[in-house]
This record gives structure tokens, sequence and C-alpha cells, in this order.
């Protein structure tokens, strides 16, 4: 709950890229308030009104990466790789007593279809080995395909793989999964985030392989979840 007792805020640092944009703009309409976060004001404010323009009634404002995570509730972390640790380190101050959802996946161009293991072993421990405990990372959304999320006509036909060390904050961000069109499962420890942030190559080498764009993932056998 936000502090008004509507729906909480969510900050998308790294949200005028593809896949920030898309799941920013699909929580939005689904009534959560959303901050555009990024390097540059002007540029996140532009980007927030372009949103904005896409869809009636909703609350898309933009700001810096900073001030965007200060005054969320959620921040959401969706940048490159070569950016994750100088962004968590401008934000960290503003993170601390709160969920960070962090979509990263340490792809090393160009061999971007190779599984590449960062010194972390994956982005998200990483991260949460920066923050400290105070911070409940969560790792999710990193086999969604940035095209489909960023259509507002696309059904986001795959599953999001959910891996945190604090269950009520996987709970969260498998609401947060629902919200914006998909299925959102519990995938364990934030250590299993090394699996799914792997997949990522796997699936891009996919897409090249048999001339797709848009492969993801879906568990089957869980019908009734």
């Amino acid at each position: 709950m936000g502090a008004n007792g509507g729906k909480f805020s969510i900050a998308v640092l790294g949200g005028t890229g593809a896949e920030g944009s898309g799941l920013a703009l699909r929580w939005a309409r689904a009534g959560y308030p959303v901050i555009i976060g990024s390097r540059v004001e002007e540029r996140a404010r532009t980007h927030a009104a372009a949103l904005q323009a896409r869809a009636a009634q909703v609350d898309i404002r933009g700001t810096d990466n900073l001030a965007a995570a200060a005054s969320a509730d959620l921040v959401v972390l969706s940048v490159p790789y070569s950016a994750h640790r100088p962004t968590l380190e401008q934000v960290e101050p503003a993170l601390q007593g709160k969920i960070l959802v962090d979509l990263t996946v340490p792809l090393r161009p160009p061999a971007v279809r190779r599984v590449q293991l960062p010194p972390g072993q994956a982005a998200a421990l990483e991260a949460q080995e920066l923050l400290g405990e105070n911070v409940r990372v969560v790792a999710a959304f990193q086999n969604v395909s940035a095209e489909v999320l960023d259509d507002d006509a696309a059904t986001v036909d795959c599953d999001v793989l959910i891996c945190g060390n604090d269950p009520g904050a996987r709970d969260t961000v498998v609401e947060l999964a629902a919200a914006a069109g998909m299925r959102g499962l519990h995938a364990g420890q934030l250590a299993n985030a090394v699996a799914v942030e792997s997949l990522t190559p796997v699936l891009l080498f996919i897409n090249r392989r048999y001339g797709g764009v848009h492969s993801g993932i879906r568990i089957m056998g869980l019908e009734s979840v």
C-alpha cells in the first residue's frame, strides 16, 4: 500500500529504455503511480510525457534517478550491466528500507548470446552485496521481451521467474507481474538469479537461430497457479 492507502508508487530507473518504459506504462495503466528515472532529468520528463500521451489518465512523471528512487515506495532497476554498479552507488541512500527489483542481465557485447557470469555470479547478487541487508533485492523480468512489453497491443505470453531472499518481497513482485499481464512464479532464493539471468543469452541465441524475436519462458504443469 502507498502512503495514502492506495497503490504503492514505483520508480523505474532506466525507464527511458524499451523494457523499463514498457513495464512502467503497464503498471501505470494498472493504477500504480510511476516515476521514470534517468541520468538526465530532462530526458526522463520528456519520456514520461510521451508515455502519458499513449494512455489516458495515468500517473507518470519523470525526474533524475536519485530523486525518483527517493520519492518511490518500490524501485525497479532497468539499466545495462555497464551502468549497474554506478547507478546503484548513486541511489544507494534512497533505497534503504525498500524493495529493489533488479532486471539487469550481465550481458557483455558483442558476445550477448553466451552466458558470462559477472564477478559476483549474478547482477542481483552484486546489488544485494553492495546495498546491504536493509534493501530487499528481488531479481525478475530478465527473460521478457522488451519489444513485447513496449507494444501496447501485445499480450505477454510468458512467465516471470522471481528470486529473492525475502518471501514477502517476492509476493509483491508476483503482484507486479500480474499487473503487467504476466504470471509471476516464486523461483527461490536470490542465489537462483544466477540461473535466471543466464537464461537471457540462451533466449537471444534461440531467437537468432530460429528467426524469432520474442521467445520467453513458460513453466508447464502449473495450470492452477
